[in-house]
Order: structure tokens, then C-alpha cells, then sequence
């Protein structure tokens, strides 16, 4: 066998680095985009926020030799500041070019006169900002900051537990076990499994932490919120049940229901979620009316005993498109525009780019890499942007009926769409669809909320998934509750609306907005 030379031709495409990056900041979240800007102002010095600049006198440089503004200088770096980007649509122009926000000098008026007051920043980051204005500081207090300040389950539970007399071993295990609750207060790890993580392989040790948890447990259990330190639901609902035995001394009837009420809970909770009377009525030695009874006062118990104390600022979706309505009727105009807090204030620092660029020496290359980094990443996010509005505004002009009448409005839409109308990939679209949410007249949604597979009409048209599901979640809603609609029936109701809809597409539909069977919705 000989060896020899060979040439040969091909063609094949590469992802430029920069390419790269914009397609990974396309498919980033408002959240991980934030981290992804803070990361790049720590890791390249070229790049700095765009704020109001400070009085050159202050930093010791002088007017005289300040440079001329960056709107007259010819090399003036790029930046990104659009927080006034939008664009109308559905009576508007939908192709306008996206607004330059332009900050206007505020026209200051006055006697010369200057107000000195203390900084609050010098006592420290701990210190309360100074609030001006009248004494009605606390109802203009943020939401955001009453939900940080919102006291936990473990705060509340160790509060309480100051006033108890105990012992040093019995208080380091009681606080453990409040430790060790999750957020709906429950207490997932066994007592065995606990004592086990601390002593190891110390037998005497590990008996001797089993028993102070046992008397630890006893206490947790003892406190507010009522079925706090529970290990499943039915130890759960019995500590509430037994918590609220003294209110029906003297009633003997409501004491045989808490009675049999303490003895379901013991049973299988499948039983109690089927409400099955029948079975639940054999193994309790009650009457099914006694069941009926009982299964009604445990319904009014909390399964999550620590739901009130669950931060409520996790649940804060911040929409990166907002759109507006203006107008009634014919006349009525959507405006869809960038969200301005999401919208990072990013330039190149001048100083640092006008020093490489009249010393270049040794490091140069590395740090001209650098400055190009920086341009690329800012030209990057406000292609981000821009597509994102792009985006939006096709959604917005093909979803119309949705801004006005509702999501019993919307409209059969797929990505391949918006895709075509846009020049642009499905995977684009994708991308920029994904974690993306939209403040609407109807509550913040996502932009893949408004993307839904068709169903037949008997007219030969399509009805979107979602038109279908938000009337099925209608008829549910203004059924009877002594009988309740079955999956079979709503399919009927949906043939005489002119929708061909299939029974197990409706139990598809129904488990998706998480409605319950019609025998679990029947009321009691």
C-alpha cells in the first residue's frame, strides 16, 4: 500500500465567537442577563455603565481641557441606553424605527439657595435612606423591601421558642428541628436519619440525640403556626384536629365527628383525596354521614402550615414587554415598548479607549481585543433587544382580538409564522420566546403563551388550544357544584360551540389548568 498527497475541497460553516455570543445572550432570561453584565463590568475594563456624568472640577480636571460632548466627537464609542424604545402596532406603524431616548436638561429654577443635610451613606450600607415629603412614608414603602422584611417560618418559630424553659441539649435540638423544616413546615427527615447525620457511628450518642429529639418534636409541635413539625399530612391535619378539641366540649356529636375525623387521618390520604365514604365509613366504624361530617371539618384545616411565611419575592416576574391600549373601539391603538428596567445602561469607557488608542505598545493587542469584546457585547444586547421587539410587535399584530377580548379570543399561532413574517429561524424565535413574559391588559404572560396548536370547527375553520382551554375552564367554573361536569359533557358543550374537540383532549386540557375530575370537584 502506497502512501501519497491528496487535496480536497470543502465547504462547511463556523460560528464566529461573536455570533456565538449573541445567540447564548438571545436565549438568556431578564435574570441571568443581569448576571451575565455584571460579570462582563467586572471582567473588562473597557466596558462601564451609562450614568450621569459627574463636574469634571470635582476630579481635579479642568474645564478648559474637558473633551468636546459625545455627540460632536467623530470617534465617539458605541453605547447602549434605549430605555424609550417601542413601537405601535394595530393602528400604528409596526415597522417604525425603534426611538433614540434623549435625556433633556432639566430646566433648574431658584433662589441660589442651597439646603445642607447629612448623608445618610457615611453611617454605613445598614442605614435607612432619608425620605422627604410628608409623614405618609410607610403606605409608599416598596413592596419589594416589605417582602424582604416578611419574617420567615424558622424566625417566627425560633421567637417563640425563647420563652421556653430548657435545658441546654433540649434547646440545641429543638432548634435543629426548626432548622430542618421545609417551607410548607413539615419535617421530611426522619428523627433516626437526623440523630444519625450528627453521631455517626456512636451508638450511645445516637440514642441519647433520638431521645432529646423525641422531646424536642413534642415542643416544635406545641407551637403557632398549629401542625408545624408534622412528618406527612395526616400527623399534619390530626395535630390541628386535636389542637381544636377543646371547642367542642360539651357537644358530644361534634366530638364523635373530630373522633372519626382523627381516624381517617390515620388511613391512606388516596382514600381521603378519592372521598370514598364507603370504604373510609368501614374502616372508622362511623356512618357515612358521619364521614361527610368528619371530611367537612378537614376541609377547613391548612395542609401547609408554613405557607403564610413563604417569601412572596421569589413569585415577582419582572415582563421585558409592556403593551398599553389607548383608544375605544375602532379607534383603539396598542403600543408595544421595551421594558426600561430591564434594559442595561452600557458604554465604552472613553478615557480607557483614548489612551490605547494614542499609546499602543507592548500589551496593545491583548488589550484592543478587549475594547472589541466590549463593542461586540454592547452591540449584541441591543440586538437582543431589538429582536425582541420584533418579535413582540408580530405577536401583538396577529394576536389582536387577545388585547381586547381576552384569551376566549386568541388565535392559532405557530413559531413558523412569526418565523416567515421576520426572516428569521424557528430556533430564533424560540429562543427569544423562552423566559420572556409580556405585560399584557390581562396579567404578564409569557411569549410562548400566545403560540397554540388548532382544533377543527364544524365552519372548516381552527380554534387555538388555548381558546379551548380557557372555555373549558368556563363551563367548569359555572357548573353546579352538587353536579359537576364530567370530561364526556364538556366535550358535548364544545361540539355545540362548533369546536371538535375529542374527551381525552379535554382530560389533557382540564389536568393542564389543574381542574380536578368531577368526582373530586362534587361538593360535599
Amino acid at each position: 500500500m502506497k502512501q501519497g498527497l491528496s487535496l480536497r475541497v470543502s465547504q462547511h460553516l463556523a460560528l464566529t465567537p461573536q455570533l456565538q455570543q449573541s445567540i447564548r445572550l438571545l436565549q438568556l432570561s431578564t435574570l441571568e442577563l443581569a448576571q451575565e453584565v455584571e460579570q462582563m463590568l467586572d471582567d473588562n475594563p473597557f466596558l462601564e455603565r451609562q450614568t450621569e456624568e459627574a463636574q469634571r472640577e470635582e476630579f481635579g480636571l479642568d474645564s478648559a481641557d474637558a473633551p468636546p460632548p459625545r455627540e460632536e466627537r467623530e470617534d465617539a464609542e458605541p453605547s447602549l441606553a434605549v430605555p424609550g424604545s417601542d413601537g405601535a402596532v394595530a393602528g400604528g406603524d409596526a415597522d417604525a424605527p425603534v426611538a433614540d431616548a434623549v435625556d433633556a436638561e432639566p430646566d433648574w429654577e431658584g433662589d441660589g439657595s442651597v439646603d445642607l443635610a447629612p448623608d445618610d451613606s457615611e453611617w454605613g450600607g445598614d442605614a435607612l435612606p432619608r425620605s422627604s415629603g410628608s409623614g405618609d412614608d410607610d403606605e409608599r414603602a416598596d413592596a419589594t423591601e416589605l417582602a424582604r422584611s416578611h419574617e420567615s417560618l424558622q424566625e417566627h418559630l425560633h421567637r417563640q421558642a425563647l420563652s421556653l424553659r430548657l435545658s441546654p441539649e433540649d434547646s440545641a435540638a429543638l432548634r435543629f428541628l426548626i432548622e430542618s423544616l421545609d417551607d410548607d413546615g413539615y419535617l421530611e427527615d426522619s428523627l433516626p436519619a437526623l440523630a444519625s447525620a450528627l453521631a455517626g457511628d456512636d451508638n450511645d450518642q445516637f440514642d441519647e440525640l433520638v431521645h432529646h429529639f423525641q422531646v424536642a418534636l413534642g415542643l416544635l409541635q406545641s407551637l403557632e403556626p398549629v401542625g408545624v413539625g408534622a412528618r406527612d399530612l395526616g400527623e399534619c391535619l390530626a395535630i390541628q384536629l386535636r389542637a381544636g378539641a377543646a371547642d367542642d366540649e360539651g357537644d358530644e356529636d361534634a366530638m364523635e365527628v373530630r373522633k372519626i375525623a382523627l381516624a381517617i387521618c390515620k388511613q391512606p390520604m388516596e382514600l381521603l383525596a378519592r372521598r370514598d365514604f364507603r370504604r373510609l365509613a368501614a374502616l372508622t366504624r362511623g356512618s357515612e354521614d358521619e364521614v361527610r361530617q368528619a371530611m367537612q371539618l378537614i376541609a377547613k384545616l391548612e395542609p401547609k402550615p408554613g405557607r403564610r411565611f413563604v417569601d412572596v419575592e421569589r413569585n415577582v416576574i419582572v415582563p421585558d414587554v409592556i403593551v398599553t391600549r389607548s383608544g375605544r373601539g375602532a379607534n383603539m391603538k396598542l403600543r408595544v415598548q421595551l421594558n426600561p428596567d430591564v434594559m442595561p445602561r452600557l458604554r465604552v469607557h472613553d478615557i480607557y479607549a483614548g489612551a490605547l488608542k494614542a499609546h499602543k505598545g507592548e500589551g496593545g493587542q491583548a488589550l484592543s481585543q478587549r475594547l472589541q469584546e466590549a463593542r461586540w457585547f454592547i452591540k449584541n444586547i441591543q440586538q437582543r433587544f431589538d429582536t425582541i421587539l420584533r418579535v413582540s410587535n408580530a405577536i401583538v399584530e396577529r394576536q389582536k382580538n387577545f388585547f381586547v377580548h381576552g384569551e376566549l379570543a386568541m388565535r392559532p399561532l405557530v413559531l413558523r409564522e412569526i418565523a416567515d413574517e421576520l426572516g428569521l429561524h424557528e430556533s430564533t424565535i424560540s429562543r427569544v420566546t423562552t423566559a420572556k413574559y409580556m405585560a399584557t391588559p390581562f396579567g404578564t404572560v409569557e411569549l410562548k403563551y400566545f403560540f397554540g396548536s388548532a382544533l377543527g370547527t364544524e365552519t372548516g375553520g381552527n380554534a387555538s388550544s388555548t381558546a379551548v382551554r380557557a372555555l373549558i375552564k368556563q363551563f367548569v367554573g359555572a357548573e353546579s357544584a352538587k353536579k359537576p361536569l364530567s370530561d364526556s359533557q364538556i366535550s358535548e358543550m364544545l361540539k355545540e360551540q362548533g369546536i371538535e374537540c375529542a374527551r381525552r383532549t379535554v382530560a389533557k386540557y382540564r389536568e393542564a389548568l389543574r381542574i380536578a375530575p368531577a368526582n373530586l370537584r362534587k361538593a360535599l
